[in-house]
């Protein structure tokens, strides 16, 4: 039965065996650069700006497009409103046309009431008046010739038919091809391609900002892991000291050499012991699953990590000028692109004040097309000019929006500077605080080697019975605070050193 319930345990246990995978902080960060969601937006957004920037690059070359329209027109487009009569006339030796009532124009009376004169015919009636024929109108009125001539009823005369002069424009067909060549803008398509250079370098540096953020994240996470494993193995040590007291104070107790509340003194530190290795347990476990969501690992899957031991190692940062360092930090990398842009802005609005040139042509087609009279079939032509544009006056708009940009231009350098003497000041801090936790560390390491030579006298004396239960307790204690305390110094050290790095910029 007992080998059977030993087979099933060790059955169980594989599984949790094969699941734990045991890597370092730089697989741990690896699995984190590939695995984190921000990043890959950060990556993204690159690759946008990119296209952005190749975009920018294409309005130095023209612009072709093709085009094509139907139109249906309820109504056709007629030129008369009725049947037009043409005068048909003559031309005299001076090159006038004549119409039959010059002054040097003598009527000759027809058989029919018509008067034929020099120039052409009139079919107008006539009366003489003080022996003289005038004309009459279509109501036998008589009128003047040279001021009502529209009453003249030629008989000599073209018939222009309403239906010659009406176009079909039902159905009309517009299309070609187009195309805009820009010659010069002010200078504003060049001074875009620069805002799309610097948003792409911009998109770049969030990306090292990004990584150095999520490096910063994972090794503070994965040094709280092998903080709280070390923590636990000595809430575990401590709990077993306690443990090993309480055991002894029952057989004194029983004995009658110790009493009843020293016992119960002990059996309070017990359970207090119990208490604080219940939590860092806890605290373990969820440090654990911080750090696998960052590395984006399940929650649950647990990894062994080889700084376990937390030794004394490291790398200590090189020296770095400062210009060197303003030089790697992301933060002077966004701030130089985003002044460049508040200048390439502002030579944009300056540009407003030019004349912006263009070349223009293409090729249209149309049916009907009126370029061989009016003919329902397609037909074309080409076209090439050049458009210009003068800005004259718009009210000063363009002299406050060029104000508007040149002051963004002064506060894109101002913030640059601030960051420079920020970035600075952080370098100088993070060297003092590393020095800070060096020193620390050294002197924790001395409390721990005091505090175990402490504890083993005070062990030694206990079991001698020339010190009591409560000595024992504070030599336990004050060990465990002093291990405590070291702990703490020396990941103190390992996280200020990656502070220094991320200050200098030679993080990652």
């Amino acid at each position: 039965m007992k080998k059977i319930l030993f087979i099933t345990c060790c059955i169980c246990c594989i599984p949790y065996v094969q699941a734990q995978k045991l890597v370092d902080l730089q697989e741990c960060r690896q699995l984190a650069l590939e695995n984190n969601k921000s990043l890959k937006v950060a990556e993204e957004n690159v690759r946008a700006a990119k296209s952005l920037s190749k975009a920018a690059f294409a309005e130095f070359f023209p612009n072709i497009s093709a085009y094509g329209t139907y139109r249906y027109n309820q109504k056709n487009i007629s030129l008369l409103s009725e049947d037009a009569h043409l005068p048909v006339g003559v031309l005299d030796a001076n090159g006038n046309f004549g119409t039959g009532i010059g002054p040097n124009s003598r009527p000759t009376p027809n058989a029919d009431g018509t008067f034929t004169f020099e120039e052409s015919a009139i079919n107008n009636k006539f009366m003489l008046i003080d022996g003289k024929p005038v004309p009459l109108d279509a109501q036998g009125n008589p009128f003047d010739p040279e001021e009502n001539p529209e009453n003249l009823q030629w008989k000599n005369h073209a018939i222009l038919p309403k239906d010659a002069m009406e176009f079909d424009m039902h159905n009309i067909f517009v299309g070609g091809i187009s195309f805009v060549q820009p010659v010069f803008m002010g200078g504003k398509i060049v001074q875009l391609n620069n805002i799309a250079k610097s948003n792409q370098a911009i998109a770049e540096a969030r990306v090292q900002e990004k990584t150095e953020e999520l490096i910063v994240n994972v090794d503070e996470a994965y040094w709280r892991v092998v903080s709280l494993e070390n923590k636990v193995q000595l809430a575990k040590e401590y709990r077993n000291l306690v443990a090993e007291l309480d055991k002894n104070m029952e057989a004194l107790q029983e004995e009658g050499l110790a009493t009843k509340a020293d016992a119960l003194k002990i059996k309070v530190k017990l359970n207090e012991a119990d208490v604080s290795l219940t939590k860092a347990g806890n605290g373990l476990n969820l440090s654990r699953m911080a750090l696998n969501q960052l590395c984006g690992l399940p929650l649950e899957e647990r990894m062994e990590l080889k700084d376990a031991n937390l030794k004394e190692t490291l790398e200590l940062q090189p020296s770095v000028s400062i210009e060197q360092a303003w030089a790697n930090r992301t933060e002077i990398k966004m701030l130089t692109q985003v002044g460049s842009i508040a200048e390439a802005n502002s030579k944009i609005m300056a540009s407003r004040f030019m004349p912006t040139i263009a070349l223009t042509g293409g090729y249209v087609t149309t049916n009907p097309n009126v370029f061989n009279g009016y003919e329902k079939k397609f037909n074309g032509m080409f076209t090439v000019g050049v458009t210009a544009v003068v800005p004259l006056f718009h009210f000063g708009e363009k002299v406050h929006t060029l104000n508007a940009a040149r002051t963004q231009a002064v506060i894109a350098k101002l913030e640059l500077e601030e960051a420079k003497e920020k970035i600075e000041l952080q370098i100088h801090q993070n060297s003092y605080r590393i020095n800070e936790s060096l020193k620390k560390q050294e002197m924790t390491r001395k409390n721990v080697e005091n505090a175990k030579e402490n504890l083993f006298y005070a062990q030694e004396g206990f079991d001698a019975g020339v010190i009591t239960s409560t000595d024992l307790l504070m030599a336990q204690t004050a060990w465990l605070s002093a291990e405590s305390e070291y702990l703490d110094a020396t990941v103190d050290v390992k996280l200020n050193n990656l502070y220094l790095k991320k200050s200098t910029g030679n993080l990652y």
